[in-house]
């Protein structure tokens, strides 16, 4: 067990290397983590990079194996993989969007019929009100006028007339009208 921990420091060390890109960028004491068909993967303590086959010398390029028609036919395999998983990506965004759309639109046609439905009620019950008023209005002109004594004898007890009673087809007509609004509303 001993034997293998120095082996394994010793593997580490023996892959790290210095890379410098044909513009100039240096990679210090970087690790090939993987070797792609267009390029190397990288890391260091500055972190993870791929640096392209393009970007590297000659003597770089073909130690690791550099073939550009095997690089070209990669990279579109990748290209397409990222068209089709952005196509997928708007897809999903699309049917979210639609989603998204139509709860809100059910929410609006629920609140309108909720906004709807307290409308009704309210004037359902205006209702109510005027035809509570109206009976009462219609009570009190169906009463008989102020009393009196009249007669001959001044001893008989007689009624004015109502000065209400001429309202009472009109009041009448309306309550018809409030009932009937009323079975409507309802």
């Amino acid at each position: 067990m001993k034997l293998l921990v120095p082996l394994i420091c010793f593997a580490s060390v023996a892959f790290s290397d210095d890379f410098k890109t044909v513009t100039g960028k240096e990679y210090k004491n970087a690790l090939v983590s993987r070797v792609e068909p267009d390029g190397i993967v990288l890391t260091n303590k500055a972190g993870i990079s791929k640096v392209y086959f393009t970007e590297l010398p000659k003597d770089v390029q073909e130690r690791f194996g550099y073939d550009p028609q095997r690089a070209a036919d990669y990279s579109a395999q990748q290209s397409a993989g990222l068209d089709q998983v952005r196509k997928q990506q708007a897809d999903a965004l699309r049917r979210e969007a639609e989603a998204t759309q139509k709860a809100n639109q059910y929410r609006a046609e629920q609140q309108t019929r909720q906004n709807e439905l307290r409308a009704l009620q309210s004037r359902y019950e205006e209702l109510q009100r005027q035809e509570d008023d109206l009976l009462l209005r219609i009570g009190e002109a169906k009463k008989p006028g102020p009393a009196y004594f009249g007669g001959k004898d001044n001893k008989t007890l007689r009624h004015s007339p109502n000065p209400q009673a001429s309202q009472l087809p009109l009041l009448q007509s309306h309550l018809k009208d409030v009932r009937h609004e009323k079975d409507q509303v309802r």
